[in-house]
């Protein structure tokens, strides 16, 4: 016998998504400008329902895949947020999400999003308890980023040690000293140095460098510990 589940309430259930990029210096925030009621003219993450056919999965990359033209962005659910009265209109429960994007990577940004990156320590107040679900957001990424080598999602395939040093600077808030630093990266032998150099930074040139997921796999199956 099947249950009868009609007499039960029904909510609506919606993805919000934290997107994250590097400019080289600042870590960035994707925002969009709302464009309807209540808040229209407002910034806010992207989101949008979770339609019948679809997992939270699936909801979370349509919505990422249709604001920047991108697919496989690293991406991890964040958290559920159930507020009785997070927003005005409805009941509606939010499961969010972080992504990270390589700005080296073919963006197209939809143009009816109306989306701008904003530095992180300097972006807009948002709407409904968006504000909350960044800041979940950025102490799951530097937990993450502190374990994991998610870091180079967002730097592109090719990068110098300055870059790899700039980048978890912004991303931890702080300063390294740039001997300890090249030090420790070296000592984990998970990057790859190329032939090629980035000439734009001196006359004498950068070496560029790739992260090697092979070779880490390699080393995690082995009982390895990435730590920054």
């Amino acid at each position: 016998m099947k249950k009868d589940y009609s007499q039960y309430i029904k909510h609506l259930i919606a993805v919000d998504c934290i997107i994250f990029g590097f400019d080289g210096e600042n870590l960035n925030l994707l925002l969009v400008k709302r464009n309807f009621e209540p808040k229209k003219g407002e910034w806010s993450l992207v989101g949008g329902f979770v339609n019948a056919e679809e997992t939270l999965d699936d909801s979370a990359n349509r919505v990422l895949t249709s604001l920047t033209g991108l697919e496989n962005i690293y991406l991890e659910q964040l958290k559920c947020y159930s507020e009785l009265e997070r927003e005005p209109t409805a009941r509606i429960i939010s499961v969010s999400y972080y992504a990270l994007i390589s700005t080296d990577e073919n963006i197209q940004i939809n143009e009816k999003y109306s989306a701008k990156w904003f530095d992180l320590k300097q972006f807009p107040n948002l709407i409904f308890d968006h504000n909350k679900m960044v800041q979940n957001a950025v102490t799951r990424l530097r937990y993450r980023a502190s374990t994991q080598p998610i870091g180079f999602e967002l730097l592109p395939e090719k990068f110098t040690m300055k870059d790899l040093q700039s980048l978890y600077e912004a991303i931890f808030d702080e300063k390294y000293d740039k001997r300890n630093f090249i030090s420790k990266i070296n000592s984990m032998d998970i990057l790859v140095k190329t032939d090629e150099k980035d000439m734009t930074s001196s006359r004498k040139g950068s070496f560029l460098y790739r992260f090697d997921k092979e070779k880490y796999h390699k080393k995690l199956s082995q009982g390895y510990l990435f730590k920054i």
